[in-house]
């Protein structure tokens, strides 16, 4: 790759993402995801801070801010870390059945590529605790932004755990997968029912205002 993928424009990386080629993929997108979530929860607290309402809160949210900065900067990184980390399992299934090498190899490259994934919900699930404090320490005016940002995060969860998962299934037995797949399993039960409760939180604030006119 002569371009990073996190710096093509929004119309390039989708017409990539549709393309044939084997990069951006699933993982691609689920750290551009994160990245989206973690944007939102970013604007969100900003706007908040500027709210005299919030003034003695400022410090907590301008920290929180912060931390969802480096976040959206790091899942942003995990696209091309993605992309990085797939190409050589690309490569490694082409290597003839017969070579003596192949094996280890593929397992070399399998592991590698759930490597960023695997990254991938460790920040979402630093995401999800910032939007569930956020969600009680936020301007009302923000309430949609910081649902959407939870949705968002929730998606990217699932498709993380998934680019992981479809690599790690490939080799039963093995305990580094197996301890990989493990942790990811955990961290998505932990983490996605809990950024589906802050996006349905809001969800329900807001039909419920509307409903009320």
């Amino acid at each position: 790759m002569t371009e990073n993928l996190s710096e093509k424009r929004c119309m390039d990386f989708c017409a990539a993402l549709a393309s044939d080629a084997p990069v951006p993929g699933g993982g691609g997108a689920a750290a551009l995801t994160g990245a989206l979530a973690a944007a939102l929860c970013a604007m969100a607290g900003r706007l908040t801070m500027s709210k005299p309402a919030f003034a003695d809160r400022a410090g907590e949210i301008n920290a929180l801010v912060t931390r969802a900065d480096d976040l959206r900067l790091r899942l942003l990184r995990l696209i091309d870390a993605d992309a990085a980390g797939f190409l050589p399992l690309s490569s490694a299934y082409a290597i003839p059945k017969d070579e003596p090498d192949r094996a280890e190899t593929l397992r070399r490259a399998t592991l590698c590529a759930c490597k960023a994934p695997a990254e991938m919900l460790e920040a979402l699930a630093q995401c999800t605790a910032l939007l569930e404090t956020l969600l009680q320490n936020c301007s009302r005016m923000m309430l949609s932004d910081v649902g959407c940002a939870a949705a968002l995060c929730a998606g990217a969860l699932e498709a993380a755990a998934m680019n992981v998962f479809v690599n790690t299934k490939s080799l039963k037995g093995d305990q580094e997968a197996e301890a990989l797949a493990l942790h990811v399993s955990q961290l998505l039960d932990d983490c996605l029912p809990r950024a589906r409760a802050v996006s349905s939180q809001v969800l329900s604030l807001l039909r419920e205002e509307d409903k009320n006119g």
